[in-house]
């Protein structure tokens, strides 16, 4: 998923993660009043999406990440995104090894 694109089902998303709403949507502080609008079709602003992707389908914990890491992210996924896809599923690797 790219960058600001629209998130068909955020309903799915939050089931598949096995979270209530108010779990799923205060991660990226929104309110369950305003997810359950969301999940019921209403429109998503693109920070909320933004939000939605990289807490919920990218992993990140917004409580760690520093605005350097999202820049070289970035630059990665657009100059070597050949790196970037074995750097991500190595990480993914070692991190199902710990669970």
């Amino acid at each position: 998923m790219k960058p600001f694109d629209r998130i068909s089902n955020p309903r799915e998303i939050r089931r598949r993660l096995r979270l209530n709403q108010q779990e799923f949507w205060s991660r990226i502080g929104v309110t369950q009043s305003g997810g359950s609008r969301y999940e019921s079709g209403r429109s998503m602003p693109k920070p909320v999406r933004e939000l939605l992707r990289l807490v919920h389908i990218e992993g990140i914990a917004l409580d760690q990440a520093k605005r350097e890491d999202f820049e070289v992210v970035s630059y990665l996924k657009t100059a070597n995104p050949r790196l970037y896809r074995n750097l991500k599923k190595a990480a993914q690797t070692k991190n199902n090894r710990k669970k």
